[in-house]
């Protein structure tokens, strides 16, 4: 058996049976991976996941040869196409990065295990652009080798291997590779590191790696003592309910704490984390004055402060304030992404319109002896200003009977028969 077989093998066994499924590019790494795993009893319900990011005009033809090969080892290979979205301030590494993983963790299975072919080489090229950019203690532990992604978990499980025992494995059973030209691009800043920086300096100190390697598992270790201490003040600065954190009890902490803890905040959500000096934007809004509504926006997410908490959402599209519609009952789409329907379903004999605030709204809603402006009810009843704006208003023709799921008026009651609306917010 090969030392990759023996390899993988070992690292079955350290962890618990299940479905797997390997990330397959082409490229040596992945190829040596997936069909060494091939060969193992071990490796339960496999199967391999291509992703297509349509950079290249060879890609159709790299996923076809993927398919193709995966299949004569009696594998699987399911091919993803992939947007690369690099126009919105990602760099294209970041940005095919980006897809890739919302790719990965869509189609992932519950239990399931995605394995990487990332190995030592790779780990050591990771620490260096953390290095580079000015990332802590987390940062510099490097990749982690197990971590949770979608309804599975994403596993590296050749982080201590060196990239030649891959290689001569692909030699050995001249297993056909793809060759993608963008890894030899020294523009890329993974390839100046790999084909530029790590060969001078290999030359220079002969066991760079090695000590790269070292310092990445002292800083893995500093970083998990961390962890313990800022995950026990996120369990009192974080609000179960709506998602928000304690922006005065955040800023409170040191920033070895409260880096990790906004991270690990924002992926939690599905969010990508700020470089640092948004970080360091969030930090000066922290203390805005009463009235202001700070947001503090980055390719990816947005966090807003407000009632002295940070609020984090995905970026959030423009609404026209003049759309309106014609509405039944049925379930209706809302020109942020969310939805308006009725529970129970009940379908309407005239129509209501359905629009947006515009300013000056009123109602008096069923029970209350006033009318009211709809901006005071908005206050008084907590409604983030983000959520505000996309706000579903019902009316029948300028007279305005309902406000979300919020309020109705008497006459709104009298007309929904008994129904309530349901207001499913985008975010």
């Amino acid at each position: 058996m090969n030392e990759l077989n023996h390899i993988l093998r070992d690292a079955l066994h350290a962890h618990p049976a299940g479905p797997l499924c390997v990330a397959y590019s082409g490229g040596p790494d992945s190829t040596a991976l997936l069909h060494a795993l091939a060969q193992l009893p071990q490796a339960q319900g496999l199967r391999a996941l291509h992703i297509d990011h349509g950079l290249h005009t060879d890609s159709h033809a790299w996923a076809e040869h993927c398919r193709q090969l995966a299949g004569e080892w009696g594998v699987s290979c399911l091919v993803l196409r992939v947007d690369v979205d690099h126009a919105r301030g990602y760099g294209l590494e970041a940005a095919a990065r980006d897809a890739r993983y919302r790719a990965f963790a869509a189609s992932l299975q519950k239990g399931e295990r995605l394995v990487l072919a990332h190995h030592r080489d790779d780990q050591a090229e990771t620490v260096l652009l953390k290095l580079l950019r000015g990332a802590g203690p987390e940062g510099l532990g490097g990749m982690r080798a197990t971590r949770r992604l979608g309804d599975g978990l994403l596993w590296r499980p050749l982080l201590d291997t060196p990239r030649d025992v891959l290689r001569r494995y692909v030699e050995q059973h001249a297993l056909p590779c793809i060759d993608d030209p963008s890894n030899r691009d020294a523009r890329l800043s993974r390839n100046f590191l790999r084909h530029e920086i790590l060969p001078r300096l290999s030359q220079h100190w002969p066991q760079a790696v090695d000590s790269i390697i070292h310092s990445a598992r002292l800083h893995r270790s500093a970083s998990e003592a961390l962890e313990r201490q800022w995950r026990a003040a996120q369990s009192h600065l974080l609000d179960p309910s709506s998602g928000s954190l304690d922006a005065v009890g955040w800023l409170s902490l040191t920033p070895a704490l409260r880096h990790p803890l906004l991270d690990d905040w924002l992926h939690s959500r599905g969010l990508t984390a700020p470089t640092t000096a948004q970080r360091e934007q969030i930090e000066r809004q922290c203390v805005a004055r009463d009235g202001q509504l700070p947001c503090i926006r980055w390719p990816g997410a947005e966090v807003h402060v407000w009632k002295n908490r940070l609020w984090a959402l995905p970026p959030q599209h423009g609404v026209d304030p003049q759309w309106q519609a014609d509405w039944h009952g049925e379930p209706l789409a809302l020109p942020d992404g969310g939805s308006l329907l009725l529970d129970p379903p009940t379908r309407l004999d005239s129509a209501l319109t359905v629009r947006l605030r515009r300013g000056g709204e009123r109602l008096r809603p069923a029970g209350d002896a006033h009318t009211r402006e709809l901006r005071d009810l908005f206050q008084q009843s907590g409604m983030p200003p983000w959520r505000r704006v996309a706000c579903p208003l019902l009316f029948v023709g300028d007279e305005l009977i309902g406000v979300g799921d919020r309020w109705l008026t008497e006459r709104g009651i009298a007309l929904l028969a008994g129904a309530k609306p349901r207001w499913q917010a985008a975010w």
